[in-house]
C-alpha cells in the first residue's frame, strides 16, 4: 500500500536507477577499478623504467644536435624523427621519438639517451601526446576498450554515459527517501552516503570520459567547435616566399636548399638546439619540452611546453626552419575559459593536475564507485522482490500526465541523439522493461 503515494517520477527514477545498476555497474566496476590501477601506476613506471629515465652523469650536457644523432644511429636510416624530448632536469634523459611502421596510431618508439654521455639507456613503445610507457599505455587501454580496440571503446563509452544518469537519480531518491522508521544505517544508508560524498567526482569523471569517447566525444567535439569552445593550436602552414624565385645570390640559395623536413634522412639535427633557443627567446621557460620537426616541405616546426601540472605549461610556438622567425604562437593564459577547463579536466582525469593529491583523489572515487556497485548488487540479492513488485518505467510513464509523458519522451530523444551508446541501451531496457510490464504480477523477480 505504501507504493501507492509514490510519485510517478519518483518510481521511474527508483526503476531506472535499479536498471542502471542491474546491467551497466559491471561495466561500472571495470571502469572504475582499472582507472584507479591507471591512477597509482606513475610511481611505479618511475621504479620500473628508471634506467630509461634516468641517469647517474653528472657534467655539461651534449648539444640537443648531438643527442639526435646519437639515437638517429641506433635506428634504420628511413624512421623519421617524429619529436624529442630534452631532459627536463639535471639527472634526467633525453627522449627522441621516431615514427616507425607498423606502430599504432598515436604510437612512438622512442630512444632514452643519456645527455652527458649520449649513451642510449632505454628503447620502448611511448603512447600519445603525454608519451606513456608501456605499463600504463596497457593500462590505458584496458581502462578504454579492455584491449578490443574501437569495439571495445562501447564498454567505456556506456559507463560514462550512464554514471551522470545514476548519480543525479540517487540523488533525487535520497532527496525525496520516505522518513525512517526505526533503526537508521544499514547497507542502503550506506550505498547513499558514499554516493553523496561522491557526487561531484562521479560527475566529473561522466563529463570527460565522454569527451574521450567514440560517439558522444565526436557529438561534443562537433558542439565545441560550433560555439568556438576548441582548444587553440598553433598554425604550422608557412607563407611561401613572394621573392624565392625570382630573388638571386644567398636569399635565392638559401631557400632551395632547404631541406624536406619530415623526413628523417634530410632532417638536420643542428636544428633542435636552433628551434630550442627560439622558444627560449620567445619566453616558453617549462622544464618540459617538446620539438616537433616538420612533417613537409612548407611547414613549420613547433615547440611545446609538456607540464600538464599546477600551473599548467602548455604554450607553443611555430617557428620557420628557414630563418627561426616565430610564425605563430599559442599562451594558456589567453586561452577561452572553455577551453582552459578542458584541459585541467584532461589533466585531472589522468592524474596529472595537482600530483600525487590528484592521484588520491582518482583513487578514492574510483573505489567509492567500485563499492558502490558491489553494494547495489547485494542489496539487490538480500531483496529479491517479485518479478511486477512496484511499477516499471512503463507503468511510471503511463502514470504522468500528457505533458509529463511529453517530456520524458523528448528528453529521451535528445540525450539518444547527443549521446548514442545511451540511446541504443536505452532502448534495450526498454524491450526489457516492456517484457516486464506485460508479466503477470505474481511471477519470480529481478528486483
Amino acid at each position: 500500500m505504501a507504493q501507492a503515494s509514490v510519485s510517478p517520477v519518483h518510481a521511474l527514477l527508483r526503476r531506472l536507477h535499479f536498471y542502471i545498476g542491474l546491467f551497466v555497474g559491471p561495466f561500472l566496476f571495470i571502469a572504475a577499478l582499472t582507472g584507479v590501477a591507471y591512477a597509482l601506476t606513475p610511481q611505479l613506471e618511475r621504479w620500473l623504467y628508471a634506467e630509461a629515465l634516468y641517469t647517474p652523469s653528472q657534467g655539461q650536457p651534449l648539444p640537443l644536435a648531438e643527442q639526435v644523432q646519437r639515437a638517429r644511429d641506433e635506428l634504420p636510416a628511413e624512421f623519421a624523427v617524429a619529436a624529442v624530448r630534452p631532459a627536463s632536469a639535471p639527472g634526467h634523459t633525453t627522449r627522441v621519438m621516431f615514427s616507425v611502421p607498423g606502430l599504432g596510431a598515436s604510437e612512438n618508439r622512442a630512444l632514452f639517451i643519456d645527455p652527458v654521455t649520449g649513451e642510449v639507456r632505454g628503447d620502448m613503445k611511448v603512447y600519445g601526446t603525454s608519451g606513456v610507457l608501456p605499463l600504463r599505455t596497457w593500462l590505458d587501454q584496458v581502462h578504454r576498450g579492455l584491449l578490443l580496440g574501437d569495439a571495445g571503446r562501447l564498454y567505456s563509452e556506456l559507463a560514462a554515459s550512464w554514471l551522470w544518469v545514476v548519480a543525479l537519480g540517487g540523488l533525487y531518491l535520497w532527496w525525496r527517501r520516505p522518513p525512517a522508521k526505526g533503526r537508521r544505517g544499514g547497507l542502503r544508508a550506506l550505498h547513499s552516503s558514499t554516493g553523496l560524498w561522491l557526487l561531484l567526482g562521479l560527475m566529473f569523471f561522466s563529463a570527460t570520459g565522454l569527451t574521450w569517447s567514440q560517439y558522444a566525444g565526436d557529438n561534443i567535439g562537433v558542439l565545441r567547435n560550433q560555439f568556438g569552445m576548441g582548444t587553440p593550436s598553433v598554425n604550422t602552414t608557412l607563407a611561401a616566399d613572394p621573392h624565392a624565385q625570382h630573388s638571386g645570390g644567398e636569399h635565392a640559395e638559401h631557400h632551395m636548399a632547404m631541406p624536406m623536413v619530415g623526413q628523417a634522412p634530410a632532417l638536420k639535427p643542428a636544428l633542435f638546439d636552433q628551434a630550442l633557443a627560439a622558444a627560449r627567446a620567445a619566453g616558453l621557460h617549462a622544464g618540459k619540452i617538446e620539438i616537433r620537426p616538420a612533417l613537409a616541405a612548407g611547414k613549420a616546426w613547433t615547440v611545446t611546453e609538456i607540464d600538464r601540472g599546477w600551473p599548467t605549461h602548455v604554450d607553443a610556438v611555430a617557428i620557420d626552419p628557414s630563418d627561426l622567425r616565430i610564425v605563430d604562437r599559442t599562451e594558456f593564459e589567453h586561452f577561452p575559459l572553455a577551453a582552459k577547463l578542458t584541459r585541467w579536466g584532461i589533466d585531472a582525469h589522468m592524474g596529472s593536475l595537482f600530483g600525487v593529491a590528484n592521484q588520491v583523489l582518482l583513487v578514492v572515487v574510483g573505489t567509492g564507485l567500485a563499492a558502490m556497485v558491489v553494494m547495489g548488487y547485494l542489496m539487490w540479492w538480500r531483496r529479491r522482490p517479485a518479478l511486477r513488485q512496484g511499477p516499471t518505467l512503463i507503468d511510471a510513464w503511463r502514470a504522468m500526465g500528457r505533458a509529463g509523458q511529453g517530456g520524458w519522451v523528448l528528453a529521451a530523444v535528445l540525450l539518444g541523439v547527443s549521446l548514442p551508446v545511451l540511446g541504443v541501451s536505452l532502448v534495450l531496457l526498454l524491450v526489457v522493461d516492456g517484457w516486464l510490464t506485460l508479466r503477470p504480477a505474481a511471477q519470480p523477480a529481478l528486483g
